[in-house]
């Protein structure tokens, strides 16, 4: 049975169950591009934030467009000097907010992952409906083509919403631990620069220049050199 044979055996309730498919795959897609633990908390930014506060070398809005993770360490080392415990609460404030963008779609996907089958009940409850009309009629013998029909939407639509939970199903479940590995990486992450702010010794300096600090010191020295000081 092809396809579109399918499609039609099925009946009407294979549209809805169409649609679900198509969009599960869309997120599917979606959420195995967007949930790169390289992208959100990519592994030793915590380190490196902690050697450049040591040298008061940290440039908040780089760090911002740096991942997710990065904009959870720059909202923490904006409060630092309001104490560890605003620095927790503020680190956890901005995880919370990645943790909730992390889970985009998913609720849908396990949405589709529940009434697929529902779906494909009703339309075997509608199959079996169709048969039963068909047996009681007074000419149900001859009206064999009616009676395969109604048995091939009942079967069918069955299948149908099996095929589409079960891989819903799956990639929900996947997608959850995904994004729970990533939130334990981001804490440990942010941890490692609290344990560095309470032992840092002295003022922390930040740099919130929204150009790189690479790039603005050539200007400086260019304008530190005397004009016409050099000699032929």
């Amino acid at each position: 049975m092809t396809l579109m044979e399918a499609l039609i055996a099925g009946g009407w309730l294979m549209l809805p169950l169409l649609g679900c498919s198509l969009v599960a795959v869309v997120i599917v897609v979606e959420r195995l591009w967007a949930l790169r633990a390289g992208r959100i908390a990519p592994r030793g930014l915590g380190e490196e934030v902690c050697s450049l506060a040591a040298r008061g070398q940290v440039n908040l809005y780089w760090l911002e467009s740096h991942s997710p993770l990065g904009g959870v360490l720059a909202a923490g080392l904006r409060n630092a000097r309001l104490g560890h415990e605003q620095v927790r609460a503020r680190f956890q404030e901005a995880a919370t907010a990645v943790v909730h963008d992390m889970e985009r779609f998913l609720s849908p996907l396990g949405t589709i992952a529940s009434i697929t089958p529902l779906l494909g009940l009703l339309g075997t409850v509608v199959g079996m409906i169709e048969v039963f009309a068909v047996l009681v009629s007074s000419d149900g013998g001859e009206r064999a083509a009616e009676l395969a029909g109604g048995i091939s939407q009942a079967l069918v639509t069955t299948a149908a919403g099996l095929t589409v939970a079960i891989p819903a199903l799956m990639f929900h479940r996947y997608f959850q631990r995904r994004v729970e590995d990533i939130t334990v990486r981001i804490e440990e992450q942010a941890g490692q620069v609290v344990e560095f702010l309470a032992h840092h010794q002295g003022q922390l300096t930040l740099d919130e220049r929204h150009e790189p600090a690479t790039e603005a010191r050539p200007r400086a020295a260019d304008e530190r050199s005397p004009a016409g000081g050099g000699r032929p």
